[in-house]
């Protein structure tokens, strides 16, 4: 693979991960153009989040059945359709509904890392993987300040026209550039492939290993970033919303930590890596903590602790697909939509539980979350390893080793 085609897939996954956040820059000019209530626009983003989700069960595996090539520029296609039609809808029903078909087929991110997993060798993978996971860091980043800043120089509908423009762009060029390869599961039924990732889990104790990984440390993430927002609007502050979402532009610097662990991983293996993220999550959980104090100390510790929480949590992701992508070749994408499934429900049962615990408890609440959250990864995951070197089959369990293959399973049993 050339660096020119990695960055191309790499700005793939920007394209495809920035149309599930612009439209949330865009709520109150596009309520004020629709003529509804503020509250009543924040749909539109609702349902952008629900089709992903749904889009991340129902489409992903058919990565597996059809050949990539053909399924990236057919989602690419339609996502371009739904932008067109959001753009140009002329009430909130249609944006709505819209704007669920846009999040259903913006899952070109899933799709594009089985993807580059097979074509490239085993030790290579970390180092795509954290270029890719860059890519999309950038595109969720960069979105919502490309979202503001065309609506409002020329209106709301503007950034779906373009973005529309964009992925209809991309789906020309990949359609010219991906390799034409058989899929691994062709002609496989696709109740039969919605039923796969289930059985998956049952089956590779890698994939749970690192699906338990992401979901908890994704569920503290959502949870500290759910109550950073009240914290900041709260008393100890006095800060407006937009301070979180500015709060927020320190994960930029994660753009720049995930092909340093792709490398690492590839050189190291990924348990090394998922080690060295765990406890950086929860040394950000201490960190973070100290936020409750307000002030510019307080503030400084916030900036510093979300910094170290986003790149623990990016790095060890790109840690665990590594581990993900080398369990089979014949059902990668079947493989990441049960990951990912995972990863989301553990966020979404963050989001909630954090809103609680900062109720209960307030920010420090929050903070004792996330350090369950990382302890209870951090200790699944020492058991993990010290499985793998004092079983009888530790030399098999090959998982925390480059290029491992469906041999890394046993380790963890």
């Amino acid at each position: 693979m050339s660096r020119r085609f990695l960055l191309l897939l790499a700005l793939t996954c920007a394209a495809a991960v920035g149309n599930l956040y612009f439209a949330q820059a865009l709520t109150p000019l596009a309520a004020e153009g629709l003529g509804v209530s503020t509250g009543a626009a924040t749909l539109a983003v609702t349902a952008t989040q629900v089709g992903y989700a749904a889009g991340n069960y129902l489409l992903v595996p058919l990565g597996d059945r059809f050949p990539h090539r053909r399924l990236l520029t057919v989602l690419l296609c339609l996502t371009g359709l739904g932008l067109l039609v959001a753009g140009l809808a002329p009430g909130l029903p249609v944006l709505v509904t819209a704007s669920a078909a846009v999040g259903l087929t913006s899952v070109a991110a899933s799709v594009v890392g089985p993807l580059a997993a097979g074509l490239v060798a085993p030790g290579r993978r970390g180092e795509v993987s954290g270029m890719l996971a860059s890519g999309a860091i950038g595109g969720m980043l960069l979105s919502r300040a490309f979202g503001g800043s065309l609506a409002e120089a020329w209106g709301w509908r503007t950034p779906y026209l373009v973005a529309a423009a964009v992925m209809l762009l991309l789906a020309w060029v990949l359609a010219a550039a991906l390799p034409v390869r058989p899929a691994p599961a062709a002609g496989r039924p696709y109740r039969a492939l919605l039923a796969e990732p289930l059985r998956l889990l049952r089956t590779e104790p890698e994939l749970r290993r690192s699906s338990f990984y992401q979901a908890t440390v994704f569920a503290g993430f959502s949870a500290v970033w759910t109550g950073v927002v009240l914290l900041l609007t709260g008393p100890a502050y006095g800060l407006g919303a937009p301070a979180a979402g500015l709060l927020a532009l320190v994960g930029a610097a994660t753009m720049v930590c995930t092909p340093l662990a792709g490398r690492l991983t590839d050189r190291r293996g990924p348990d090394l890596v998922n080690l060295v993220c765990l406890l950086g999550t929860l040394a950000s959980a201490v960190v973070l903590a100290a936020g409750a104090l307000g002030g510019a100390a307080g503030m400084a510790a916030l900036v510093v602790g979300t910094l170290l929480l986003d790149v623990a949590m990016q790095c060890g992701m790109v840690a665990n697909t590594t581990r993900v992508y080398a369990l089979r070749a014949d059902a990668r994408s079947r493989l990441t939509t049960a990951y990912m499934t995972c990863a989301y429900l553990g966020g979404s049962a963050g989001s909630w539980l954090g809103a609680r615990a900062f109720g209960a408890a307030g920010w420090p609440g929050v903070c004792a979350l996330l350090a369950l959250c990382a302890a209870a990864a951090l200790a699944r995951h020492l058991a993990a390893v010290a499985r793998q070197r004092t079983g009888p089959r530790a030399g098999r369990a090959a998982s925390s080793a480059p290029g491992a293959g469906r041999k890394s399973r046993r380790g963890s049993r």
